[in-house]
């Protein structure tokens, strides 16, 4: 009797083997997933990527491992989801971890669907998104699991630098897994239901007698106020994944395009009165460079990068003109403005992630200096300082610095001034550049007058006028070159824009050679 199966039969069985994977193990778990307020790893790919653009790889892989009763539950894609789809029309790969099946665990086929599809993603010249919610290695599986990572973190190190990488938390990461969102460009979290750590609270308390949550230990405020490890953080997954979709839209595909060009509705030579009255002429009085940001840039949006962590300096996306450019500026109504540790880190970063991707900096000045004390100098304020110095000395796109008021000491240089390459310096007529301020310069150059004096204060005074008269006018460092105009305010805007599309086809090399050694 023959046995030949239809073609028709055939699709019949493949259709139904994809409802299978589509729906997931059960309708149990996706229920328990819900219920812990988490959206499937299909529903989350639906919010990030175009209506009808995914398309699936590998969605048939399921695990070879025994032992541990594996061999008995052998389920469709094997805990990740893995594929392209678009972004207002452009191309983006993502994986993303499925809690129903195996809590999301890494087992050796799971680790290999994600290298396939991180290949891709660099092969394609696209960016990449994980969305992560999983257990961390599947214990069953043993060391294979952890080679699995191994591989995950190659090729994080891999695409760094050439496509944009963004890790979306929204479960737990724990142990090695924290390793390859470290390594990304960007972190999102969630609060309440995502977590990371390298051990777990459980550990902490062996070890160290410290209690503490899950949330306390690892939870997306933590991240975002406190280690920086975490760059956004949401109420909701539905707003989280919204603004990874809004970050595309300023990003290229790769680190061989610029980024993408949106209609210009905000016109570039418009005048930035409001400017006159934000920023006080007193440099002691403080103001809120956000609001500086908002008058220059396209329509007041931007994007702010590590909103909560090291305020003291602010590190945003934008567009100017209909371009995308980055932001980097003093915040002083945070410590004055000072860089210290944090600030340091958190702006050399940025500048380097912009390096990579063809992003214009713009840099807003106004910084009193380093932040004394013992705990930054022991800290390594010097080496951290010097990252930033190191990533902006090493940048070769457009380069601009704009000092609105204060620009002392060291910090002034940091901040890419025209000695360390920057390509345009303007500056505002209420601009301070000097080795430090007049009070503490006066002190230091007359301190033998002002001690033998009648009258200390009245000659301290006198030399404070005298040093600021001579040596910090707003039009010394002109007059010297190292600031190339003065500008009135009210024309930062046209200024910038004009001085962007002059720079537009820059081109830089830096010297032959394998990498640098940046600071640690």
């Amino acid at each position: 009797m023959s046995t030949t199966v239809s073609a028709a039969g055939r699709v019949a069985e493949l259709h139904e083997i994809r409802v299978q994977a589509l729906a997931g193990p059960s309708e149990r778990a996706t229920e328990a997933q819900h219920a812990k307020g988490k959206l499937t790893g299909r529903e989350r790919i639906e919010l990030l990527l175009d209506a009808g653009s995914f398309r699936e790889v590998e969605q048939l892989r399921r695990h070879r491992a025994v032992g541990f009763g594996l061999e008995a539950k052998k389920p469709y894609t094997d805990g990740v989801i893995t594929g392209w789809g678009t972004v207002e029309g452009r191309t983006v790969f993502v994986y993303a971890h499925d809690f129903r099946i195996f809590g999301g665990a890494l087992g050796e086929a799971h680790a290999t669907k994600i290298h396939k599809i991180m290949d891709m993603a660099i092969a394609a010249g696209a960016p990449l998104v994980s969305l992560n919610d999983g257990a961390g290695a599947r214990i069953q599986e043993g060391v294979s699991a952890l080679a699995g990572y191994g591989g995950i973190f190659q090729r994080n190190t891999k695409a760094s630098g050439v496509i944009p990488q963004i890790s979306v938390m929204l479960g737990p990461c724990a142990g090695g897994a924290a390793y390859s969102p470290a390594l990304t460009d960007f972190v999102f979290m969630v609060r309440e239901t995502s977590q990371m750590f390298i051990t777990g609270p459980d550990v902490v308390k062996a070890v160290t007698g410290e209690e503490i949550s899950q949330n306390g230990l690892g939870g997306a405020d933590v991240h975002a106020e406190t280690s920086g490890v975490c760059h956004f953080a949401y109420d909701d997954e539905e707003t989280c994944i919204a603004e990874v979709r809004y970050l595309l839209s300023l990003l290229p595909q790769n680190n061989r395009e610029a980024p993408p060009v949106a209609p210009a509705n905000d016109p570039a030579m418009r005048r930035t009165e409001a400017l006159l009255d934000l920023v006080p002429a007193d440099g002691n009085r403080p103001y809120d460079m956000r609001r500086v940001i908002e008058e220059i840039v396209d329509n007041g949006e931007y994007l702010e990068i590590h909103e909560r962590w090291s305020t003291n300096v602010l590190c945003a996306l934008a567009r100017l003109d209909g371009h995308v450019i980055g932001l980097i500026a003093n915040q002083p109504q945070s410590l004055a403005g000072v860089l210290d540790i944090g600030a340091s880190e958190k702006a050399a970063r940025f500048v380097q992630f912009c390096d990579a991707f063809n992003i214009p900096l713009v840099t807003l000045v106004d910084v009193p200096g380093f932040l004394p004390g013992v705990d930054q100098e022991h800290g390594g304020i010097i080496r951290h300082g010097a990252k930033l110095l190191y990533a902006y000395c090493n940048a070769t796109v457009p380069r601009i610095s704009l000092i609105l008021r204060k620009a002392y000491g060291g910090a002034y240089i940091v901040m890419d001034s025209q000695s360390i390459g920057a390509d345009l310096t303007l500056a505002w007529p209420t601009n301070e550049i000097a080795v430090m301020g007049a009070e503490g310069a006066a002190n230091v150059i007359f301190r033998r007058q002002i001690a033998a004096s009648d009258d200390p204060e009245a000659v301290r005074a006198q030399k404070i006028k005298e040093y600021r008269s001579e040596l910090m006018h707003p039009y010394y460092a002109a007059e010297r070159g190292l600031v190339d105009d003065v500008i009135d305010p009210a024309e930062t805007r046209g200024v910038l824009a004009s001085a962007l599309s002059m720079l537009r086809t820059k081109h830089a090399d830096l010297p032959a050679r394998k990498h640098g050694n940046q600071p640690q």
